[in-house]
């Protein structure tokens, strides 16, 4: 190419931003049906599959509902996973660490062979990247910045840091709670900082866990004991401590040793003592929701559109929710002939997810605030809710489908 001739762009169907676990499975879904995708990262290199689930468990995991199962069992990513490390969990247990009410979740209750799985978010993306390194149809561009999107007529232009450009008919941020590619589409978002922060580590307790994810709800939030299997052992656990953001301070300040007195003193030492094997992060905790989840031409999914406190572990699987219906939607168009970009199909995709993320958005919200009061009425209702939650078997089972993932009209490739 002569000196300041400027290279061309290259053309797909579909441009996702963000190859992270939602930028991936709408990836692998558009190129299994043989959509041109690029997928867009700004990583250099992909994970090694040699390397994830072995030794220490990661200290970034999430909770998949059985719902999100079924999604990643279709795209052939689970069966790897699951040689790797899961861990399911059959049983759950919250409490309020201020009075005596308590509510227990089992599968049996639920119908369903599990409630969920803790995962290792390494563990997905790498199942992911096997899977989309069989598929001809995805190209990725790793180690790539997005510096500006031009809209075009028909579509729009990605331009990348290094000066090359991408043209595709749609756009999709997937990239973020910060979300880059929402910015510059000029997509304004209602944030409400949640005046906490999560301090997230890896624990090994003396006791086994038994397949339970424990969740205690204290005076500055939520801590939860997350089940993990290591080697097949299972006396280890994911720590998501919500706390203020004095306390978080404190806490990843203290000795691995006064961490883990903390920690099973706030369980109530249901797991006996405590080892904390991990660093501790505190990251601060910010809910998000997009004005608008699409433009012409541009969609955003996941943490992009919407992001969640993770009291309830649901962060994930509803990004994987958008990614799946945005899919749906547009492989359908494409054997309509419908352009991809067309802004009447993309309202298709927010109309069918809004809703629900707005209502597990507003859910949450109202957990936090109700759990976060001390005022004593507001304590005795707490305990005489969760206790009347455990002896209503019906409500109980509404509950359970909400949290795994049983909402609504789900896309095919989560039924």
């Amino acid at each position: 190419m002569a000196a300041g001739q400027e290279r061309p762009a290259s053309r797909y169907e579909v441009i996702i931003v963000g190859g992270g676990m939602v930028g991936a499975v709408l990836a692998c879904l558009l190129g299994r049906e043989g959509l041109e995708v690029a997928l867009v990262d700004a990583r250099e290199t992909p994970l090694s599959a040699d390397a994830v689930g072995r030794g220490r468990p990661a200290r970034r995991v999430s909770a998949l509902t059985p719902v999100s199962q079924r999604l990643l069992e279709g795209l052939g990513a689970w069966e790897w996973m699951q040689a790797r490390r899961v861990t399911p969990y059959r049983f759950m247990r919250v409490w309020d660490g201020e009075g005596t009410g308590e509510v227990g979740f089992s599968a049996d209750q639920a119908g369903l062979p599990v409630l969920g799985h803790i995962v290792e978010n390494d563990v997905v993306l790498a199942a992911l990247e096997r899977r989309l390194a069989g598929l001809p149809a995805v190209t990725p561009w790793l180690g790539a910045r997005v510096e500006g999107l031009e809209t075009l007529a028909g579509g729009h232009e990605v331009a990348l840091a290094d000066g090359r450009r991408l043209v595709a008919p749609l756009v999709v941020a997937a990239d973020g709670a910060r979300s880059a590619l929402r910015q510059l589409a000029g997509i304004e978002v209602a944030a409400r900082d949640t005046g906490q922060v999560a301090v997230v580590t890896t624990v090994r307790t003396e006791h086994r866990h038994g397949g339970v994810a424990r969740q205690v709800f204290l005076p500055t939030g939520p801590l939860a004991f997350l089940p993990l299997t290591v080697d097949g052992e299972d006396r280890y656990c994911s720590i998501v401590w919500s706390t203020s953001p004095e306390e978080a301070e404190r806490l990843t300040a203290a000795s691995a040793e006064a961490l883990g007195e903390a920690l099973a003193t706030a369980v109530g030492q249901r797991l006996g003592e405590v080892e904390v094997i991990d660093t501790a992060l505190a990251v601060p905790l910010v809910q998000r929701h997009a004005r608008h989840y699409v433009q012409s031409g541009l969609a955003l999914v996941g943490d992009a559109a919407h992001s969640i406190h993770p009291l309830a572990g649901q962060g994930v699987n509803l990004g994987l929710m958008d990614a799946a219906v945005l899919a749906e939607e547009l492989v359908a168009a494409r054997r309509r002939g419908v352009p991809l970009g067309e802004l009447r199909l993309l309202s298709r995709y927010a109309r069918r997810r809004r809703g629900d993320n707005a209502a597990m958005l507003a859910l949450m919200d109202a957990f936090r605030l109700l759990f976060g009061a001390s005022h004593p009425a507001l304590t005795l209702a707490r305990n005489l809710g969760l206790s009347g939650v455990d002896r209503l078997t019906p409500l109980k089972r509404l509950l359970m489908q909400q949290a795994t993932g049983h909402r609504g009209t789900l896309p095919m490739a989560c039924r």
